[in-house]
């Protein structure tokens, strides 16, 4: 009797905390068919603007997200814009806060992602290397902590990532706790350089990853921006760049979800 009265608990406690979840379309109500379809296909939802056409940012026009998660980026002045909406869905397990946290904690698994390279003609590591420093200031090589019993509220992180184009670059990533969800955000706080030339200035470069466990499973809304040089942008596929940059956090993000609920099992 015991046994089945904790049971019962136990499935009301997850049915109350399901119910609580919002769904997609309460996050992002009436977007067009053919954008929702893009969302929870396999590749998601990718657009790249540009500040001389005018942005085109879904969140900005027809999301309820708190607005800090755009502003962020657009307060940095980017000439261009790439914003990304996925969802990793429920077959993979239901995810918490925790979880994600976790995800995000083992920086050495950005490292031997591959993105396809034009200049090379073959797919390549973005990031050769990919490490945790002690801070903006010192860059000895920590290791990346075991996974958390519970959630800070916020934290700072210094990571160090072997750049194919850039060389080393340093990125300073700060999470934080929203509302309903977990807030990721990574900049650069050195220039990134090329031969020693200066690309993007320092914080230049913003990134803002949100996630939020939704009825349908985890969404992951990302955007990031950046600023450059006129003489560089005519020499550089800016918005490549940034998407393929995006991409690669993403898919480390949400592959690292799956390996923790996997190892919850």
């Amino acid at each position: 009797m015991k046994k089945q009265l904790i049971a019962v608990i136990f499935m009301f406690c997850a049915v109350c905390a399901f119910a609580q979840l919002r769904a997609f379309d309460q996050i992002f109500p009436g977007l067009d068919e053919e954008i929702r379809t893009a969302v929870f296909s396999d590749s998601g939802y990718v657009r790249a603007s540009r500040k001389q056409r005018g942005f085109v940012i879904l969140a900005q026009r027809s999301a309820n997200l708190e607005p800090q998660i755009v502003n962020m980026v657009l307060s940095r002045n980017p000439g261009y814009v790439v914003e990304s909406i996925s969802i990793l869905p429920l077959h993979y397990g239901t995810a918490e806060l925790l979880d994600i946290y976790n995800a995000l904690g083992n920086v050495r698994n950005l490292s031997g992602r591959l993105y396809d390279s034009a200049t090379r003609n073959q797919a390549v590591p973005l990031f050769e290397e990919a490490t945790r420093i002690v801070s903006d200031r010192q860059t000895t090589v920590i290791p990346d902590p075991p996974p958390a019993a519970r959630l800070p509220q916020t934290e700072t992180v210094f990571i160090r990532l072997r750049d194919a184009n850039f060389g080393n670059t340093f990125y300073r990533g700060e999470m934080a706790v929203l509302r309903n969800g977990l807030r990721y955000t990574l900049s650069n706080f050195r220039s990134m350089s090329y031969y020693f030339v200066p690309v993007i200035r320092e914080n230049r470069f913003v990134a803002q990853l949100y996630f939020e466990p939704i009825q349908e499973g985890v969404l992951i809304y990302s955007i990031a921006g950046t600023d450059i040089s006129d003489f560089f942008a005519s020499r550089i596929h800016v918005d490549s760049a940034i998407s393929k940059r995006l991409a690669v956090i993403n898919s480390w993000a949400i592959d690292g979800i799956i390996n923790v609920l996997q190892n919850n099992r």
